[in-house]
């Protein structure tokens, strides 16, 4: 009988660094924790979750291997700032994974959306990440590479940027500007080895979305959309996007990673 050697595959990102933004719950705050177990060292924000932020970062194992700050996203100055901070901490970045976003949950006809709406969540959902992105790339550009490799980043879309979202233009705009922007990142920075890939979820089951999910109409309605028939859970969000920080990932770079349950199916 022939000898079959057992191998394991690992997702390790041991001996790098990940800034992690919105990292104090849902999907960042999973994430967070998926990173530290891959063996990265994790920089996160918070906007007002400072009880959880700090319990997360003893649960990751303390403030040698995990930090947060307080720091509101909503222009390219918070984003920058943030960066810095992650440089200061940990010595150099990796990875930026982007997961921070505002979704106005009530309806908002574009005949009546206020200037306001539109200009705070383009404010947080694109301006800061400008921010962010600038000042990681300009240090992701600096330091020495590993294994051919200065950096990944990790833009979180949505599937409203890639169908639409009636009475909620300005998230699927904003939305939909980081998946061109995905691409863009990608033509330019690949060749430097920097790569830039995107992950669009579907719906998930996390505070922000608590409110649409806890109404039994519209939550049937979502249902109704997605072939799994579920919301997905915020581990199934963290998973892909730390799998495109790691080397099984190394060929892919400017791809929008569709994570829906089916309900969109854009290639």
């Amino acid at each position: 009988m022939e000898n079959v050697t057992k191998s394991s595959v690992e997702l390790s990102l041991t001996g790098r660094t990940a800034l992690i933004t919105g990292g104090s719950r849902g999907i960042g705050a999973t994430a967070v924790r998926m990173f530290r177990s891959a063996g990265a060292r994790v920089f996160f924000n918070y906007r007002a979750a400072e009880a959880e932020a700090c319990k997360l970062v003893e649960e990751c194992g303390g403030e040698e291997l995990c930090r947060t700050m307080r720091q509101d996203l909503a222009t390219p100055f918070d984003g920058a700032a943030l960066v810095q901070a992650a440089v200061q901490a940990f010595g150099r970045l990796d990875c930026l994974v982007v997961n921070h976003g505002v979704w106005p949950p009530h309806d908002a006809p574009i005949g009546s959306m206020s200037d306001t709406q539109w200009r705070t969540t383009f404010a947080v959902n694109l301006d800061s990440i400008f921010g962010l992105i600038r000042a990681a790339v300009a240090h992701m550009q600096q330091q020495e590479p590993v294994a051919g490799v200065r950096g990944h980043i990790v833009l979180v879309a949505s599937t409203a940027a890639q169908r639409g979202e009636a009475f909620h233009a300005d998230y699927a705009a904003s939305k939909g500007a980081l998946i061109s922007l995905t691409k863009s990142l990608s033509s330019e920075l690949a060749g430097e080895g920097i790569y830039c890939n995107c992950v669009a979820p579907g719906w998930v089951d996390t505070t922000m979305s608590a409110a649409a999910l806890t109404d039994p109409e519209t939550s049937k309605k979502v249902l109704a959309t997605i072939p799994l028939g579920r919301v997905a859970q915020t581990e199934e969000i963290a998973g892909p996007i730390l799998f495109l920080c790691t080397p099984l990932a190394g060929f892919v770079s400017g791809e929008i990673f569709n994570v829906n349950g089916g309900a969109v199916l854009a290639g």
